[in-house]
């Protein structure tokens, strides 16, 4: 037993021993990001969201985006978004309270 706990102790008493491995800093001048986060696309971020004729919510419905439609947005004017509903048709303004796209993050 006790011959053991002597293999042990020389065992734990050679590996702290050994050198530190050096490792160099990058800096700031020299880090290159891999990071290509392109901007990602729009998503409706509820069940369903109104199209409008204007950006207003008093403005005239002309349909309904739902979740599981794709569409393009066009152009943007403050809270809204000029949309085409791909899968109906239908152009006009749905509020970005409901349509934005997600974020991405890069971790280096």
């Amino acid at each position: 037993m006790r011959t053991s706990r002597i293999a042990v102790s020389a065992a734990v008493l050679g590996a702290l021993a050994l050198p530190l491995v050096s490792i160099p800093t990058a800096s700031a001048a020299t880090t290159v990001s891999s990071c290509s986060a392109k901007p990602l696309p729009y998503k409706v971020h509820t069940k369903a969201v109104t199209i409008r004729s204007k950006a207003s919510s008093k403005s005239t419905a002309l349909g309904v985006l739902y979740r599981s439609h794709k569409f393009t947005v066009h152009k943007s004017s403050g809270n809204w978004r000029y949309i085409t509903d791909k899968t109906t048709g239908v152009k006009g303004w749905v509020s970005g309270t409901y349509v934005y796209r997600d974020t991405a993050m890069c971790l280096d």
